[in-house]
């Protein structure tokens, strides 16, 4: 949030996040001054001004590479050190914890909070890649639910608390972390993402987990079918140009120029990057939604768009 408050020298200090949805109150504070200022900068975060500076429409970065795990890590940590970037990952980053009070309920030497986590899931995995197949498939093979064999489907799905106030919201997400099965299942991209984040951990911060930084570059996790709504859209995955362009003017960017149909991987990105920018630089609560507490953000973490 912005605050302007009159300094002891007669100068006005700005202290917070100052985005497009602080300037009716910059406005309405600096018309009432009738004489000259001077204006304090110096604690002012600029990175979500700079993140959001421009309607322009969103581009794939190299759209016919196959990025590796490893690959996507080095070009993130060379992008967060050129220019403050808000980076998004569609993955858990980690699992539900508040309800049943453990990760891996009955297991010994399993760590509480999620960055402790990223780093024993680290350690239990060697799969090419930061993959985790063998984490779900074979040292915790019991907490994961993989077909009718393992019983009722119902015993297995645990959600986190940002997960249940999207659904309170209307946002019909189902997966949970601990779902192995079906082209709808998160759970082994979500522990191979959490390897990812171990060995991003200290480059780059990692929101909530971290507090997100004064200046620089920060990750967080998203869920797109968030913004393909906050685009006045149904929700539903996009395979054309008309139909990424309608969503991208609900979400006040501008078209984009493709020389080719995208597939719903691509419209996924491109509508994410457009609608992170917009409620960075538009929506007070983007980093203080509503339910996030201290507990919440060290141990669960939470989705960037649920408010």
């Amino acid at each position: 949030m912005l605050e302007i408050t009159m300094g002891s020298n007669d100068e006005v200090l700005l202290t917070g996040r100052f985005d497009a949805a602080q300037v009716d109150k910059a406005k309405s504070f600096f018309t009432g001054i009738s004489e000259g200022k001077t204006v304090d900068f110096a604690k002012l975060s600029p990175a979500n001004f700079a993140l959001a500076r421009t309607e322009r429409a969103p581009r794939l970065v190299r759209p016919d590479h196959i990025w590796s795990r490893t690959e996507v890590l080095e070009w993130l940590v060379k992008t967060a050190a050129r220019a403050p970037t808000l980076f998004g990952f569609d993955f858990s980053f980690a699992p539900p914890i508040v309800e049943r009070g453990e990760y891996l309920p009955g297991e010994a030497g399993v760590p509480n909070s999620a960055r402790a986590f990223w780093a024993y899931v680290d350690a239990k995995c060697d799969d090419e890649d930061l993959g985790a197949a063998s984490f779900l498939e074979q040292v915790h093979r019991r907490h994961f639910y993989f077909g009718i064999a393992d019983g009722v489907k119902g015993d297995f799905v645990r959600f986190r608390q940002c997960d249940a106030r999207l659904n309170a919201q209307g946002g019909r997400k189902t997966a949970s972390a601990y779902d192995a099965i079906g082209a709808a299942q998160v759970a082994k991209a979500s522990f191979s993402g959490m390897r990812f984040l171990h060995r991003l951990d200290g480059k780059v911060a990692i929101w909530p987990m971290d507090p997100l930084p004064g200046h620089g570059s920060a990750v967080v996790e998203i869920y797109t079918r968030i913004y393909l709504r906050r685009a006045g859209m149904t929700g539903k995955k996009l395979r054309s140009r008309a139909a990424l362009n309608l969503a991208l003017e609900g979400l006040g960017s501008k078209p984009v120029r493709l020389r080719f149909e995208p597939n719903d991987h691509q419209t996924d990105a491109l509508v994410t990057a457009a609608g992170m920018r917009q409620l960075a630089n538009t929506e007070p609560r983007a980093f203080e939604p509503e339910g996030l507490t201290p507990q919440i953000a060290c141990s669960e973490g939470w989705t960037f768009g649920v408010l």
